[in-house]
């Protein structure tokens, strides 16, 4: 028995445990007693031990009923303990989660369910049997010893390869869980960047590999019943053919022949179905072996706690690479730029280039997997990224409204803020107007998603969202885009509020609002190349 295995049952109750081999020798003995009574029943023609006989095959049928009731509970208690575990500390990114948290830990009922209670069968009924075929024939129990090893070898040389390929059968499916989770959270952002069809491909070849793995896991499966199925077949045979020549040749009493016939089948069949459970318990194995890793894994190093200054901040981006799982290039490469305290900077480039992605850097969203980021000197890994995000203001391409008042969707930025300090971020915003000419004003309900305005004043309420959060640092992602002419122009006047005296970094193309920057720099396939500049300010992206 493996490592994850040992510790699997070690998560059971001994009590549990002890209960289970008490009800597997309790078959054991009534599958003896049936046996006899069959034997004893067809050699003498005597119907009355019918209805013993009927007892015994039903006290052994409820016994297996509360074997399986019993590891059942046994089997809920244990994931339910790995789920809290899991959720309270497991390190994992969320789209795996999800897949150890649902289809990985429900895997492991067969193992509780099937292979427990069969692997304290195997170790019980079978020196039963043999015990009793002892007392009957002790020359075919010397058949059954010598050949019942055969059992449990054969069925561990292919156990070894089926558990091999069921761990990369799992691994492909944790892998394809965890991708499909994430793409589908993030569907919205992969159609705005064109990246849908480059995803459904990444996705279709997950899928294809943990097909090949499983249809590789199955045909082992059945070699393996193949083999076990083979070597038991062959053992009885060795035994069956002596006792039927020796009740020809009158060696042997018939009621002795019958219960010799009845029982060696018993001997090999727990064996032979231990090899079935295994094969259906190993991807819970395998699933365990990934909880127990996860858990088992060192704490992670935990955020910075360096907490900066409370005033206008210089931001540096010292070549920064950003590198997203599945991807065939990197989102960022050795970017290099300064933003100056309260200085205002642009950035420009087609779409895909990775304008969004350094937002999101800057934002501490998303870490470099090489290259840092300063702020005042300080690099943004050490910084406590609470107190840090509570400095950022931040206005999405597709701000989300939620189904609640105006006043409640722009206190998102301060949910501290009274009536007077909302006005005047909506005034600031210039959304008071629009505002005011709704049926209750400030206090208008809207639809989940901001059903009930505008695009563009939905990006309004954004810059208004972020007008109140009052921090010193604004990130802006293209909020003009897909706007009209005058909503574009109420916007920019907002916008132009809510950047004075901030450090601001403003993803954009139109004029408009590159018109409110102190410099352009330009993105293309994530790499900085010579600014796209306006009326002398063109200067290079440049590292500190």
């Amino acid at each position: 028995m493996k490592g994850v295995e040992r510790r699997l049952l070690g998560l059971v109750p001994r009590r549990v445990l002890a209960g289970l081999g008490v009800l597997a020798a309790g078959q054991g003995v009534l599958l003896v007693v049936a046996a006899g009574l069959l034997a004893r029943g067809v050699a003498g023609l005597d119907a009355g031990l019918l209805p013993w006989l009927v007892a015994a095959v039903a006290g052994r049928a409820v016994l297996a009923w509360v074997s399986s009731l019993v590891a059942g509970r046994a089997a809920a208690g244990v994931k339910e303990g790995l789920r809290e575990a899991l959720l309270a500390g497991g390190a994992v990114d969320a789209g795996a989660r999800v897949t150890l948290l649902t289809r990985g830990l429900d895997a492991v009922d067969p193992f509780f369910t099937g292979y427990v209670p069969q692997l304290l069968a195997a170790c019980v009924v079978p020196p039963l049997v043999v015990a009793r075929l002892v007392a009957a024939d002790w020359a075919s129990a010397v058949v059954v010893l010598v050949t019942l090893p055969l059992v449990p070898v054969f069925g561990a040389l292919v156990g070894l390869r089926t558990a091999a390929l069921t761990g990369r059968q799992w691994a492909s499916l944790h892998r394809l869980g965890g991708h499909f989770r994430d793409v589908v959270a993030g569907l919205s952002t992969l159609r705005a960047f064109g990246r849908t069809g480059h995803q459904s491909r990444v996705v279709r070849a997950l899928a294809e590999e943990h097909r090949r793995a499983t249809t590789g896991a199955l045909r082992v499966a059945f070699l393996s019943s193949l083999v076990l199925e083979l070597v038991c077949a062959l053992s009885v045979a060795l035994v069956a053919v002596p006792v039927g020549l020796r009740l020809l040749e009158g060696g042997m009493v018939l009621s002795t022949g019958l219960l010799v016939l009845v029982l060696t089948p018993e001997a090999y069949l727990p064996l032979r179905a231990l090899g079935a459970r295994f094969h259906a318990s190993a991807e819970g194995v395998a699933a365990a072996q990934e909880a127990f890793a996860v858990l088992d894994a060192p704490p992670e190093r935990p955020a910075g706690r360096v907490v900066v200054g409370e005033g206008v901040p210089e931001i540096v981006l010292d070549r920064v690479t950003v590198r997203y799982p599945g991807a065939e290039r990197a989102a960022l490469e050795e970017v290099s730029l300064r933003i100056g305290a309260g200085e205002r900077v642009a950035v420009t480039g087609p779409s895909g280039a990775g304008k969004s992605t350094l937002l999101l850097v800057v934002a501490g969203l998303v870490a470099p997997v090489s290259g840092r980021v300063l702020v005042d000197g300080v690099d943004l890994a050490e910084l406590d990224p609470v107190a840090w995000r509570r400095r950022l203001g931040w206005v999405p391409q597709r701000p989300h409204l939620f189904a609640a008042s105006v006043a409640d969707n722009i206190r998102l930025g301060d949910p501290s803020a009274g009536r007077d300090r909302v006005v005047e971020a909506a005034r600031a915003a210039v959304a008071d107007g629009f505002v005011a000419a709704m049926p209750r004003g400030y206090a208008t309900v809207l639809g989940e998603g901001g059903a009930g305005v505008s695009a563009g004043q939905r990006q309004r309420l954004a810059v208004a969202r972020a007008y109140l959060a009052g921090g010193p640092v604004m990130l802006l992602d293209e909020p003009t885009a897909r706007l009209d002419v005058a909503s574009e122009r109420a916007l920019v006047q907002g916008a132009a509020r809510l950047l004075e005296g901030r450090t601001a970094l403003v993803v954009a193309h139109r004029p408009a609002l590159l018109s409110l920057a102190d410099r352009v720099v330009r993105l293309r396939d994530g790499r900085l190349s010579e600014p796209a500049g306006r009326a002398g300010v063109v200067e290079e992206g440049r590292a500190a």
